[in-house]
């Protein structure tokens, strides 16, 4: 069995909607697919000596299930729980406990939007949030956990 050539792995969760990238509301997330985030955070990983797992769900417990699996296999996770930002304690209590280094990102600045996507139940435990910066928020993201997680190593299940 060969070596794998990471330091290992970041997980990135794309939560609702975000599938429908490139076609849904360009005028607010752009032209990017979600494919092209996928790509983009697997070129950021790579430049960083890392892996990136990139997962997408419009299910909170599908989210959930990844972010427990996450706890033994990722150094950290990249969030863009979409809307569940907004509504989610199930989501935040995940993160909390798996104990997982996150970054929270938004494509669009959502303090600029609604008032009721001001709030997030989930920037209070992140270790950075990048919100408005458009898709290249992933590739900070990675390279800011990059930095962070430069000495630490999976948890063995």
């Amino acid at each position: 069995m060969a070596e794998n050539p990471h330091r290992g792995t970041v997980l990135v969760i794309n939560g609702p909607n975000l599938n429908l990238l490139g076609t849904r509301e360009p005028e607010k997330y752009g032209t990017h697919t979600l494919a092209d985030i996928e790509r983009l955070c697997a070129d950021a990983a790579e430049a960083q000596g890392l892996a990136a797992e990139c997962f997408q769900s419009n299910h909170e417990g599908a989210i959930i299930d990844a972010i427990h699996a996450a706890r033994t296999t990722a150094l950290g996770i990249v969030l863009n729980a979409g809307a569940y930002t907004h509504t989610s304690v199930a989501i935040r209590d995940a993160i909390a406990a798996v104990q997982l280094p996150l970054v929270e990102v938004h494509i669009t600045n959502v303090h600029a939007r609604e008032p009721f996507r001001h709030h997030s139940y989930l920037s209070d435990i992140a270790k950075a949030v990048i919100a408005g910066a458009g898709v290249l928020g992933y590739r900070f993201a990675i390279e800011y956990l990059a930095d962070l997680t430069a000495t630490r190593k999976p948890v063995d299940a």
